[in-house]
């Protein structure tokens, strides 16, 4: 039987397939060579960190433990800071002129234990705004691991499928290939080799072959990639870059288990709880998919997470989480200001099917929801229309800012508890700190599971203790940002402080000498012509600064006023802005096209409508016309910007103007700030308000009477 086919043809054929099962298998693996790659570049950053850290040390402090090393010589040798005796052998530190090699090992000792303990205080931050060479690497590494990981599968699948009978083939055909095998092989060999032969070259030509290439292809591209393509990368899904980085490099965000704060039994109990995320479209971070189990487990709990910490994901991975378990109806209450942006992010993040419930049509959109299930969302409001059979149940309520049903007497929390009653499990949720607010939180415990609220009633004047904390876990469930995201980007706060013009000044002292309050808190934006107003100027100077860094801006005020103002000022920059008139879809689409628009645009919002319920993470400049009386209005309204999904530094500029209540407001907060920082972990600061009541500003307007009447009456003794 005469071979068809050359022994080159066949070599070369065998060759192509020897080197593509090679690069198969390397590119299956490729993924834990960017694993390695993330573990080593996260652990230079760390180190890079550490460094700095080390170089603010000065040298003595070898000595705090009164050791007596001479450190005078070591400062003369050129060893200044830990850092540069950190980075140096025993060997180097002992040829230093009265360091004996017993007295190196012990500065050497030392200095170790402090780069253990500066080490341990280390938390990874990546942001755009600072891609230093150590964190392009991780960024790239980060996105080349995820890029891998599909390709890998892929080449997986296809070694898989074909490893084997390529593998049989090769030695079929091996078996006859040269010359003198082709002419004392048997029949039965000459016919398995040409079999293989056919098998191979089709296989080279067929959907394996075409799919190898295209894997190939797509490894070059992920090794070939840029650390600017990685960025943006970043920018896009910031949530999975960190998710990976946990996953891969635990603690070193700064965030490992110990932070979820729960008793030891609970929390391994938690740690055991089963979540489904089938038909989830978003990935959670870990601390939010502890959440889920937590709400699962406990299943009537109030989940207090701090603002910008994805309460609303949270909520949303349980509903998947118990449809893939069976559960059918659920329930969502919030404010009308948010429903809107509750159907889209339902929508969105699931696949669940969503009816809203509100306004003219919402008996009919009830009825088609108690027949066809999914999730209802509705309002407070609406709330007193829904009626059900005694029997009637529903898997979960989920209550948003449940502390809107704080006073048990009220008719929303009326007719939020009936409704309750049909719930198989209650989620509350609430961003607003009860800490300090213990009956408030206890009236919501009481909904949720009367027992506990029971326990603790009496013990409410030791909120702050251990045991109080420990007694109310089951049922209470708060996280701290700066605990949890410790990823996040920096929040660099700047007091702009403006000097009155004549005409600023002139309009200022009689809206304070008129006590017109409002007229006197608008300061800088009460002047008829804004080319007078300082805080008008020094905005405008704000939003070109943020237009020329690529930036999108926020500026809130609490006066209509103001904001219709700062609208004119700026012109096309501005979308449409936001108050309380703006419907909650309108507020969701001017905030799309926001999202859209270029760098340098500003959305301008009123405080109390702009500043809730919103996510807004495209701008990374807030800016506040006034200050507010109520601290968390501020950090209500920069928690829009600086939230989960933040990858740029957020700057925050407060508008003030000096010699005006302005000073006095801030003072005044500051001052409160302190006493309550100071008293934190005492159950007196329970007492104590943060907030500037009226009565307090109506002493502030009356020393700014008192100081305007004493600084005119010297103007005109002067001119006498």
């Amino acid at each position: 039987m005469a071979r068809p086919f050359s022994s080159t043809d066949a070599k070369r054929l065998l060759e192509w397939h020897h080197k593509t099962i090679e690069k198969l298998s390397r590119t299956e693996s490729s993924t834990e060579k960017y694993r390695e790659k993330v573990k080593e570049a996260s652990d230079a950053l760390v180190a890079q960190e550490v460094l700095k850290v080390l170089q603010d040390i000065p040298i003595e402090e070898i000595n705090r433990d009164k050791q007596g090393f001479r450190v005078k010589a070591l400062r003369e040798y050129g060893y200044r800071t830990i850092a540069d005796i950190a980075s140096v052998s025993v060997y180097s530190i002992a040829s230093v002129h009265g360091i004996s090699e017993d007295t190196a090992y012990s500065i050497k000792r030392i200095v170790n234990d402090i780069v253990s303990k500066a080490r341990q205080g280390i938390k990874i931050r990546l942001s755009t705004d600072n891609r230093s060479k150590e964190a392009t690497e991780l960024v790239l590494a980060l996105s080349q691991y995820r890029r891998s990981l599909s390709i890998a599968d892929d080449s997986r699948k296809l070694l898989s499928a074909n490893a084997q009978q390529i593998s049989y083939a090769e030695e079929d055909l091996n078996a006859a290939l040269g010359g003198i095998k082709w002419l004392f092989a048997s029949k039965a060999k000459k016919a398995k080799a040409v079999e293989a032969f056919n098998l191979l070259f089709s296989l080279k030509d067929s959907e394996y072959g075409r799919n190898a290439d295209v894997q190939f292809d797509i490894a070059d591209k992920i090794e070939r990639a840029q650390g600017s393509d990685a960025w943006q990368d970043f920018s896009n899904n910031s949530v999975r870059f960190f998710n990976d980085l946990e996953d891969i490099n635990p603690g070193v965000l700064g965030n490992d288990d110990s932070m979820y704060g729960l008793p030891e039994d609970l929390a391994r109990e938690i740690q055991e709880e089963c979540f489904f995320p089938d038909g989830l479209l978003c990935e959670l971070r870990r601390y939010q998919e502890w959440g889920v189990k937590y709400i699962l487990h406990q299943e009537r709990v109030l989940l207090g997470d701090e603002m910008g910490l994805g309460k609303t994901v949270q909520a949303i991975a349980t509903m998947v989480s118990l449809r893939n378990t069976g559960g059918t109806h659920f329930i969502v209450v919030c404010p009308a200001s948010v429903i809107t942006n509750w159907c889209r992010e339902i929508r969105k993040m699931s696949l669940l099917n969503v009816t809203k419930i509100h306004g003219a049509g919402r008996k009919a959109a009830l009825d088609s929801w108690i027949k066809t299930g999914g999730v209802a969302v509705t309002t407070y409001e609406t709330t007193v229309y829904f009626k059900f059979p005694d029997d009637f149940k529903f898997k979960l309520l989920v209550v948003d800012e449940a502390h809107y049903i704080k006073n048990p007497d009220a008719r929303r929390s009326v007719n939020v508890k009936n409704i309750s009653f049909h719930a198989e499990r209650l989620l509350f949720m609430t961003g607003t700190a009860l800490e300090n607010k213990v009956d408030e939180m206890i009236a919501l415990i009481r909904i949720l599971q009367p027992g506990i609220a029971s326990k603790v009633q009496g013990r409410a004047f030791m909120s702050a203790a251990p045991q109080f904390r420990n007694a109310i876990a089951p049922v209470y469930y708060r996280r701290k940002r700066e605990d949890v995201l410790t990823e996040l980007p920096d929040l660099i706060e700047s007091k702009e402080w403006c000097s009155l013009t004549r005409n600023e000044e002139a309009a200022y002292e009689q809206a304070v000498l008129s006590k017109n309050y409002a007229e006197a808190r608008r300061v800088s934006w009460n002047v008829d012509d804004l080319k007078d107003s300082s805080k008008a100027a020094r905005l405008l100077e704000l939003v070109s600064e943020a237009e020329s860094d690529g930036r999108k801006v926020i500026v809130f005020s609490f006066f209509l006023d103001t904001i219709r103002k700062v609208t004119m000022l700026l012109g096309n920059r501005c979308t449409n802005p936001i108050n309380g008139s703006v419907t909650p879809q309108r507020r969701q689409e001017i905030i799309d096209e926001f999202d859209k628009a270029p760098a340098g645009t500003v959305l301008v919002a009123q405080i109390q409508s702009g500043g809730t319920g919103l996510n807004i993470q495209s701008a990374s400049v807030v800016i506040l016309c006034e200050p507010q009386f109520k601290p968390s209005i501020e950090n209500q309204a920069i928690s829009r910007a600086y939230r989960m999904g933040q990858t740029r530094n957020v700057l925050v500029y407060r508008l003030l103007c000096e010699n005006t209540v302005d000073e006095k407001i801030m003072s005044t907060l500051e001052s409160k700030q302190a006493i309550f920082d100071a008293f934190a972990d005492k159950s007196v600061a329970a007492m104590e308000s943060r907030e500037l009541d009226d009565r307090t500003f109506g002493n502030i307007i009356k020393e700014e009477i008192d100081r305007i009447n004493a600084k005119n009456g010297n103007a005109a003794q002067s001119n006498l």
